[in-house]
């Protein structure tokens, strides 16, 4: 990225802020600033457990805490111990914070409305068109990725998740106990690591890396959940896979695929992976490729 990108995100961020009415302290013409109003769209009508409420919103645990405490104020919200579970505080909108909650989506209608009525037909078109795609890449913006273990309770959810997968996809189902990498626990240092993505505090993607000293590494268990593919999470945590095996000593990635994962034959082909012969016995796979990296500075 130049400086004249970040210009131009800065400049989107001041025009949108102010578009959206972010910086009155009475949002949509109620008595409370976005902060608050947003906290009290996301509770609904439904309720929600702290914790989610903060990964969602990307939020402190002090800050969720004051805004929390102000909507109590009002008579908006009660915060109490779950029901199932009493270590987990859950949120829910009183009799008034539902009635608020309803003035509050009718005034974002509203809101909404105005910002298209000015505009003609054309112009309407394309500032809907150009919003979809800023929410698009702005949601990719989101996502984290960090090193985590395949056997944290999100790193077992991801890998149930590829699993389930593959055995839809597959012509002869999936066993991961007959696979060549039957212990995810390889993927874990000294051995390897295991990369999890993250959307709002929620796992949506993973990817193993097998290190073999000075051969080339081996890449394993690549997923992406459904509902952020078209984000380029893929090729991202590809990518990130590449540059951990290149800083361990890897002159080389290798991994190995189905026939059915078109999508992922088609990624690895333009990410400059080669096809080689069989190098791990893998016995659902069709395919193998390796990509030569260059050295670590």
């Amino acid at each position: 990225m130049d400086a004249a990108q970040i210009a131009q995100v800065r400049r989107f961020n001041r025009v949108a802020t102010e578009r959206a009415g972010a910086l009155s302290e009475r949002f949509l013409g109620r008595r409370r600033p976005l902060g608050q109003a947003r906290l009290l769209w996301e509770i609904g009508r439904d309720g929600a457990e702290v914790r989610d409420l903060r990964a969602r919103l990307g939020l402190d645990s002090g800050y969720l805490s004051r805004l929390l405490r102000a909507l109590e104020g009002e008579g908006l919200v009660a915060v109490r111990p779950d029901a199932a579970d009493a270590r987990v505080r859950r949120a829910t909108l009183t009799p008034r914070g539902v009635r608020e909650w309803d003035e509050l989506e009718s005034r974002s209608e509203t809101l909404a409305a105005s910002v298209l009525e000015p505009l003609s037909e054309r112009h309407e078109r394309e500032l809907v068109s150009a919003m979809k795609t800023v929410e698009r890449l702005l949601t990719a913006s989101l996502i984290s990725v960090a090193v985590e273990s395949p056997r944290s309770p999100a790193g077992r959810w991801c890998l149930e998740q590829y699993y389930a997968e593959l055995r839809e996809r597959f012509d002869t189902g999936f066993d991961p106990a007959t696979s060549s990498l039957p212990d995810p626990g390889e993927m874990a240092p000294p051995k390897g690591l295991f990369l999890l993505a993250r959307l709002r505090g929620e796992p949506v993607g993973c990817g193993g890396l097998i290190v073999h000293g000075e051969e080339p590494a081996e890449i394993k268990r690549m997923w992406v959940a459904p509902e952020v593919r078209g984000l380029g999470l893929g090729r991202r945590l590809l990518s990130e896979l590449e540059r951990k095996a290149r800083e361990a000593g890897a002159p080389a990635t290798r991994l190995d695929t189905n026939r059915n994962l078109t999508e992922a034959i088609s990624m690895y082909r333009s990410s400059g992976y080669a096809e080689i012969a069989d190098f791990n016995g893998e016995p659902y796979a069709h395919h193998w490729f390796e990509k030569r990296l260059p050295p670590s500075d």
